[in-house]
């Protein structure tokens, strides 16, 4: 290999691992800043801006929906995203104002699952099944559903609300190869301080 090309990957490497610091440290300075809880003293909210908003104003719901579109890149599957969508707005649809027990540990204990399934999915001998793979992402995103689902009311704040989740899943569906697995780890990472915090 000559020098100069010897040089140039240097440099990339070099550049990439740059970045993805920059990346880590924005994710540990988001979960740092925001609390664990879904959104917590925000009252019950109205209107298609209100639910536009809420996805990225909750680090646990924001980390999720981008490890969901990381994951399912890596997974190939295009009924991931969709089936978090489905059945986030029955989650929603069907909380009804009770407060379940746990429900913040439970959210925090998404982000991990998902991000560390987003990170390790490419060791993996091979992807886990479509079937198994739709069923994980429909229950974590049922019970992200149930917790929005108190704090958003009426059908424009609603349509709002999947709007964004579903920009958000697929932001988390950009990233090349090389940068997926060191971002889902730090999202893994931030699942893991938020299962602290919601302790």
């Amino acid at each position: 290999m000559t020098t100069s090309l010897r040089a140039l990957r240097h440099t990339i490497r070099h550049t990439i691992g740059h970045h993805l610091t920059r990346a880590g440290v924005a994710v540990t300075a988001l979960t740092l800043a925001l609390p664990a809880a879904a959104h917590p003293g925000h009252a019950p909210d109205s209107g298609f801006v209100a639910g536009l908003l809420h996805p990225v104003t909750g680090v646990d719901h924001l980390l999720a929906l981008l490890a969901v579109g990381l994951w399912s890149r890596q997974q190939h599957g295009y009924l991931l995203a969709p089936t978090f969508l489905v059945m986030m707005a029955l989650g929603a649809a069907s909380s009804g104002g009770v407060a379940l027990p746990a429900l913040e540990l439970s959210i925090a204990a998404t982000v991990l699952l998902l991000g560390g399934l987003a990170a390790y999915a490419p060791r993996l001998d091979a992807r886990m099944p479509p079937q198994m793979a739709v069923l994980t992402v429909g229950a974590c995103a049922f019970v992200h559903g149930l917790a929005h689902g108190n704090e958003l009311t009426g059908m424009a704040s609603g349509a709002g609300f999947i709007l964004a989740s579903a920009g958000l899943m697929l932001l988390g569906a950009i990233p090349g190869e090389r940068l997926r697995r060191p971002l889902a780890a730090a999202i893994g990472a931030a699942g893991i301080w938020l299962v602290a915090l919601a302790r």
